[in-house]
């Protein structure tokens, strides 16, 4: 299998993705919006009949300490993805390493849980249950946030390989988030990239931000917001992590609005092969 590049499927790109599925490899859907009825799954088989589709959750809230099937709410939405899972029959599936909710309280962002053994073990035991309600276990997703989580007792890295390690989940590495978050708290993004299980990364995300100052640019941070293109420094991130992975990448770009033009998109799609292409020389060269 070789390494692959896609778009994140919305409705305002339908018609140009359509029109250029020869120079996509895979297409990513958010489950959310389909899983709903019969005719939107009927939609989204009919769009992996024309390429390879992949499901990407953001609303299961895996990463807590409260377990995901607690409520009945919860448990439908496992439920949905299942129906959504079965009836389309993706390559694959996707969730955040992030709680989205606190009690009966919808927040309405991925927040960041405390970096700590008690949100391991839970998070490992909650892909446990995703695995046994849908049949296959998620690739899991690293998440940027703007404030370092309290109480936390380990580096990020560290937290995200001891859930990779007791879960048996492989991941979906998000470059900007984890450019983001390097930034933001001080640290190399290169140097996180290489504490990082390489063997355990399968699938990857690449989008854009915009800086946030506040009016005090000593508190200036990096906001994950999908509405601007990749910087030159996700890219060369993501041909180190080629030069490092011994597993085929499947990129997908991410955008949720402001959207350019399709050419737009599609030359940023060319440069993730490009950087791509790098690491996979640099690889065989070392």
């Amino acid at each position: 299998m070789r390494d692959r590049v896609g778009l994140g499927w919305r409705s305002e790109l339908a018609a140009g993705i359509l029109t250029n599925l020869d120079r996509i490899d895979v297409i990513e859907v958010i489950a959310e919006d389909y899983w709903e009825s019969s005719r939107q799954m009927q939609a989204v088989k009919t769009l992996a009949a024309q390429r390879p589709v992949v499901l990407h959750g953001i609303s299961l809230g895996l990463g807590s300490t409260v377990p995901v099937d607690r409520k009945r709410a919860d448990r439908k939405r496992l439920d949905k993805m299942a129906r959504l899972f079965d009836a389309v029959r993706p390559e694959t599936w996707t969730e955040h390493l992030a709680f989205v909710r606190a009690g009966d309280l919808e927040i309405g962002h991925l927040a960041a849980p405390p970096r700590t053994s008690a949100t391991v073990d839970a998070t490992a035991a909650n892909l446990d249950k995703a695995r046994s309600a849908v049949g296959s276990m998620p690739l899991v997703e690293n998440i940027a946030t703007l404030i370092d989580p309290p109480v936390s007792d380990r580096t990020e890295p560290t937290w995200l390989t001891e859930i990779l390690a007791a879960s048996g989940a492989g991941m979906l590495l998000d470059l900007h988030n984890l450019y983001a978050n390097s930034v933001n708290f001080g640290c190399d993004p290169f140097d996180f990239l290489s504490r990082l299980p390489a063997a355990s990364i399968h699938q990857v995300h690449i989008s854009g931000g915009r800086w946030i100052d506040n009016g005090d640019p000593r508190h200036r941070r990096l906001l994950d917001d999908h509405l601007h293109d990749p910087p030159d420094p996700v890219y060369d991130l993501l041909a180190e992590l080629a030069a490092r992975c011994p597993n085929p990448l499947t990129v997908i770009l991410e955008r949720d609005g402001s959207y350019p033009p399709m050419d737009h998109l599609l030359k940023h799609l060319d440069l993730a092969r490009e950087a791509m292409a790098r690491g996979r020389v640099k690889k065989v060269a070392a």
